[in-house]
């Protein structure tokens, strides 16, 4: 007699996946609730495809297990759940109830345990049983009758498929885990194997760890990297190897009190799931449930699974509907190309895009072209894509050409989605794209910064309730993924295309809610979409780097590590590893009796760096040390050895990124390499901008806005005290001092002046009287009678603060001068950690924001006088409030001269915006 499948979901993966994967959704009242949303909606997909199956969803429960006792570092790395996350696991357990379905937590043991011997038991009697999980740990599991199915992926694993995916078998899972170690869990492995070596340690001895190690004479003869030292690397780390083989293996033994026929599902219980949904806000699900329809009537998902969810728009959740017939073309003929050229010329707005063979717009090679003019329709334009076998594609240079009149014309509108590169890549191959009025990314990101990721797939879910192709889909994943040019015409065509046609889609969509909110809309026109160009010159541009200044400074800071590590083992009287926690908590605080301050979620006593700083401000001297190894090993690592790896061999400058669509208030950030972090406060931190250099017969000039946020607080505020001090020109951390210390201005202290600094720019940032106290070095009880006395001084900040959560809490949002809006989907949360967060920021936002603006406006400013004078100058970097201009020497008083006033003239405040200009032959000097 053939029995349905059993399935078994690993509720605990799929609750994390959710949680992180999706975009956050809240209730009315502030509760997060996307988490809940994904795992729900996979969980009805998994029962509409397996009607008639017994089903069970597992969740880890409360408690130690027996590998805690066997490791107790085991899983140590993982931070603490969030409380966002934390909040939804009572609502989704309820909901998983309320469906009939069977819920499965055993106190002290992992899901996978119970998952592991639910499997092995039904397997053992000839049944099948599906495993729902993204978890690579459970491929051991999979044998003649289990299967995994990955349901966030539409993945499916049986033998063959665990040994395609991972190289080995099921039977060598283990062992191919324990060799290599699990960084999620702790799980320690042999240090230095990674999974290449491991696949080919196994492989090559044909086994797993007995026969490797009954073996290890042979590992030097095989075809591995290091092979020569491995054997010794295993032999060391013998012990360890068997740890993490014990700590990888799931039970099949867990005793469970249960039969399988008792996992079949129940009738849902419609009240108890009405009461869930109106309180979780599901509005669709509550209309379904009052419906009484069935259960399997629920909006199926198309196959890719739990993340096909769309999160809500405007309070409602569609189902996700297939795209229109789409008409997608390739155009590989010249009459082809003639007809969409037309098309183009005679298009009211045009959405492109380029595809190129790498990441890395500055440097890989223009592949091809997607256009798009009205919905639906779209082409792909090959240039270079270099396969065997590949058709005859049109000449690069003669499409660029006949395309260039188009591209460059102003007056044609554009579109794009990160629109920024391909104006750099366009670059770099002689067209200069000009008429670029839109881009949907930034639509997005201007309607509302925190509602979701502003990436296509993520856009396209939420605002067109489609999926777009996955480029893993078409290219592969990983080390082995193919870059564009290798991708079949069959497969790249319909894929470009249909980038453009969401592209177009997402605007007439995005640009519909943004003039329904007309602030909204001139942020977008007014300082995001002129920025686009601007940012795009500066990272052509890119800044000169010397290289063998930094060579030479990461000698030194290896010397320098390498003399702080024989000092820290000279104050323990042993040597150690100082990048083991475990060790290092060992002579903190067993040796050495150091107090503990704070513990891990496990109840270790931890090494944080804050625990360390604090232990430091206490002198003890290994803090201090193990501080100072940190601090110039993160320098080394980040910067003094990866910057001059970062050096475009085309140009011989570095070419960071910037990026506008990433911090919630509208400040630019920047990657590869991330320049906002570069420390100035440190001698070492100053010498690496040292190394951004002005070529032979220029000079760097540095035009940074002075306490650029406390002047737009004055603005806000309104406090007379204030702006008095800000219009007169007076020290405005003096100023503070004077009136909370009650002393004259000329008898302020350096120490008082510091305190009143760090009470200024600490209320901004809505530091609470402990974290004040902490900072100056006094009592709780001291720090809130200065923050007293402050707000006493200047009644308007604070009306200002309490004005701002009033508004902040009724329509869920702040906003800048110019109108950008930052939501705060957490300001009425019942959770009072969430919402002081939330109000924290509210304060803070539209000060911070309005800083952003207004140097997005500068920069816009600076750009184009410097390109209508024409003069040998260009803007080659902008961190904070800082703009750093390469300019010729002769020129320097005349760029001095007009990029100050530019740039205090970017807003009009209460206050005036004070520019500082440097100048000299390095960053560091022109600061």
């Amino acid at each position: 007699m053939s029995h349905a499948p059993l399935v078994l979901v690993d509720g605990s993966s799929y609750l994390y996946r959710a949680f992180h994967a999706l975009p956050p959704l809240t209730t009315s009242k502030g509760l997060p609730t996307g988490a809940v949303k994904g795992v729900l909606n996979m969980l009805k997909s998994l029962r509409k495809q397996y009607p008639d199956s017994p089903f069970a969803v597992v969740f880890d429960a409360k408690g130690g297990t027996f590998r805690d006792e066997l490791f107790a570092e085991y899983k140590a790395n993982r931070p603490s759940m969030p409380d966002e996350l934390r909040v939804q696991i009572e609502p989704l357990h309820a909901s998983v109830r309320a469906l009939g379905l069977p819920l499965l937590c055993v106190d002290n043991v992992e899901a996978d345990d119970v998952i592991g011997t639910l499997a092995r038991r039904c397997a053992a009697s000839g049944r099948d049983v599906v495993i729902s999980t993204g978890d690579k740990d459970m491929a051991q599991l999979v044998c003649p009758h289990v299967t995994l199915v990955n349901t966030m992926t539409g993945s499916v694993y049986d033998i063959e498929g665990v040994r395609t995916k991972f190289g080995v078998g099921p039977e060598l899972i283990i062992d191919y885990l324990a060799l290599m170690g699990d960084k999620v869990d702790n799980i320690p492995g042999v240090p230095g194997v990674g999974e290449k070596t491991a696949l080919g340690l196994l492989v090559g001895v044909g086994g797993g760890l007995d026969v490797l190690y009954a073996n290890l004479d042979k590992v030097a003869e095989l075809p591995i990297r290091g092979a020569k030292t491995l054997a010794a690397k295993l032999a060391e780390h013998r012990e360890m190897a068997y740890l993490s083989y014990q700590l990888a293996t799931i039970k099949l033994d867990v005793e469970l009190n249960l039969e399988i026929d008792q996992l079949y599902p129940g009738a849902p219980d419609n009240a108890a799931l009405l009461e869930l949904y109106r309180e979780l806000e599901f509005r669709s699900w509550v209309d379904e449930v009052q419906r009484q329809a069935p259960k399997a009537s629920a909006a199926p998902m198309p196959s890719g699974g739990l993340f096909d969810a769309a999160p809500e728009v405007d309070g409602e959740e569609p189902p996700i509907a297939p795209s229109a017939t789409a008409n997608y073309q390739t155009i590989l003929e010249q009459a082809h190309f003639d007809a969409w050229l037309d098309k183009l010329r005679n298009a009211e707005l045009i959405a492109f895009d380029t595809k190129i063979a790498g990441a890395d717009p500055q440097q890989a090679a223009l592949v091809g072209l997607s256009f798009a003019v009205s919905a639906h329709e779209a082409a792909y334009l090959p240039l270079g894509h270099s396969y065997m076998g590949v058709p005859q594609q049109l000449d690069r240079d003669q499409v660029l050409a006949a395309l260039k009149p188009l591209l460059e014309d102003p007056r044609k509108i554009k579109l794009g989605q990160l629109a920024k590169d391909d104006i750099n890549v366009l670059a770099r191959y002689g067209v200069q794209v000009d008429g670029v009025a839109f881009d949907s990314m930034l639509e997005s990101y201007v309607l509302d910064s925190t509602a979701t990721r502003h990436d296509m797939d993520n856009l396209a879910l939420k605002y067109l309730e489609q999926r777009p192709t996955a480029l893993e889909d078409i290219a592969g994943k990983g080390v082995k993924q193919l870059s564009f040019d290798q991708i079949a015409l069959e497969q790249a065509g319909p894929y470009a295309a249909e980038e453009a046609d969401l592209t177009l889609r997402l605007h007439h969509t995005l640009w519909g809610k943004l003039q329904a909110i007309p602030s909204l809309a001139k942020v977008l026109t007014e300082i995001e979409m002129p920025l686009v160009p601007v940012l795009a010159r500066i990272e052509r541009q890119g800044a000169l780097v010397d290289a063998k200044l930094l060579g030479e400074h990461s000698r030194e800071l290896g010397d320098k590590l390498v003399a702080l590590e024989r000092e820290a083992f000279a104050i323990a009287g042993e040597e150690f590893n100082l990048g083991s926690p475990k060790q290092l908590g060992v002579i903190l605080y067993e040796k050495l009796g150091h107090p503990v301050i704070s513990k891990t979620a496990k109840g270790q006593a931890s090494t944080a760096e804050a625990v360390l700083a604090e232990l430091a401000e206490q002198d003890f001297p290994l803090p201090k040390v193990l501080m100072q190894y940190r601090s110039l090993s993160k320098l080394k690592s980040t910067y003094t050895d990866r910057l001059p790896e970062q050096i475009n061999p085309r140009t011989g400058r570095i070419h960071t990124s910037y990026h506008q669509a990433v911090a919630a208030t509208g400040r630019l950030s920047s990657t590869d390499p991330n320049l906002q972090n570069i420390p100035i406060r440190t001698a070492e931190g100053r010498r690496i901008r040292q190394a951004f250099v002005a070529p032979p017969g220029y000079q760097l000039l540095s035009a940074d806005y002075s306490q650029i946020e406390l002047r737009i607080m004055a603005h806000l505020a309104k406090d007379e005290g204030l702006l008095d001090a800000f219009r007169n020109d007076r020290d405005v951390h003096r100023a503070t001092a004077a009136e909370v210390f009650g002393v004259a201005l000329d008898e302020v202290s350096h120490d008082q002046r510091r305190s009143a600094k760090a009470i200024n720019f600490g209320l901004i940032y809505g530091m609470s009287a402990f974290g004040l106290a902490k900072q100056i070095g006094v009592d709780r009880k001291q720090s809130q009678a200065y923050i007293d006395r402050y707000f006493a001084r200047y009644p308007g900040v604070l009306a200002y603060m309490e004005r701002t959560r009033e508004q902040a809490a009724q329509q869920g949002f702040v906003e800048t001068l110019f109108g950008r809006r930052l939501h705060l989907p957490e300001i009425n949360a019942k959770n009072p950690a969430l919402r002081k967060g939330a109000e924290r920021t509210a304060i803070n936002a539209p000060m911070q924001g309005t800083a952003a603006d207004i140097m997005k406006r500068a920069m816009v400013a600076v750009d184009s006088w410097l390109s209508a004078s024409g003069l040998d100058a260009k803007v080659i970097l902008q961190v904070h409030d800082e703009l750093i201009i390469e300019v010729r020497e002769d020129l320097i008083d005349q760029v001095r001269e007009q990029v100050r006033p530019l740039m205090s003239g970017a807003a009009q405040l209460d206050v005036p915006l004070l520019v500082e200009v440097g100048v000299g032959a390095n960053w560091d000097e022109a600061h």
